[in-house]
């Protein structure tokens, strides 16, 4: 994306993997690229959230600004888990047409640093500025993409799927208030098996920062379930005792 009056680096990117959760499906969000080639032939398909970094700027900032100018989204979970940095990483024809125009260099090799985000989809949905075409896919339902941003995605699915077992990054994705049958789906469907209910509701309740609330649902044909909330505070204090979850 390049922008009248900021110089950039043209071997140097950010690429965003954005999760979302939304109906018991892990989502990514895509921006649809089109361009037309110096052959005239209209070319369509899908790439992360990206772009240069300009000269003197910090990468970790280059990805919260890179979130903020696409999407509108800012002060989100950002942690970087890559680089990807092949030599022939760019070399589709169709990939180094569109860098060239779209950013005025004449472009062979770039390094991008990946990180990936979370997003609750449904507190988000009110005031979700989206631009540039963007859209939330299926992580199951990926299509074509440009560039090598299919492989960044699924490295980025593993680096998620290994801190959700050691961390409690899941609640980036749930509303504030939840219950523990749709945090025990969060993680079924981001660790791709079925957990047993006895078993998880057992380790998650022994974690402190799990924070029972008085209210309970309403209008469901089942036994109504407490909600409960995530205390940050809480698992601040005491995360040094927190050993993960082995399920």
């Amino acid at each position: 994306m390049n922008v009248p009056g900021r110089e950039i680096n043209p071997h140097i990117s950010v690429d965003c993997v954005i999760f979302g959760f939304s109906t018991n499906q892990l989502k990514v969000l895509l921006i649809k690229r089109a361009h037309t080639g110096p052959s005239g032939k209209r070319i369509k398909d899908h790439k992360l959230p990206g772009d240069f970094i300009t000269i003197n700027e910090d990468l970790d900032l280059a990805a919260s600004r890179t979130l903020e100018e696409l999407t509108g989204l800012k002060d989100i979970y950002l942690q970087q888990f890559a680089f990807f940095g092949r030599p022939g990483r760019i070399s589709n024809r169709v990939d180094i047409d569109w860098l060239n125009a779209t950013t005025g260099h004449e472009i062979q090799r770039v390094v991008t640093a990946a990180y990936y985000s979370l997003i609750n989809i449904t507190e988000t949905n009110s005031d979700f500025a989206i631009k540039n075409n963007a859209a939330w896919i299926d992580i199951q339902q990926v299509p074509d993409l440009a560039f090598d941003h299919d492989t960044i995605i699924a490295n980025g699915l593993k680096h998620l799927q290994k801190t959700l077992r050691n961390e409690p990054i899941g609640f980036e994705l749930l509303p504030e208030k939840f219950i523990i049958r749709e945090l025990q789906s969060l993680y079924e469907v981001i660790l791709g098996c079925a957990l047993d209910n006895r078993n998880f509701r057992k380790k998650i309740l022994k974690s402190k920062y799990m924070v029972q609330l008085e209210e309970k649902q309403s209008g469901v044909a089942h036994k109504p379930a407490y909600y409960y909330r995530f205390d940050r505070n809480i698992y601040e204090k005491h995360k040094k005792e927190s050993l993960g979850f082995n399920f």
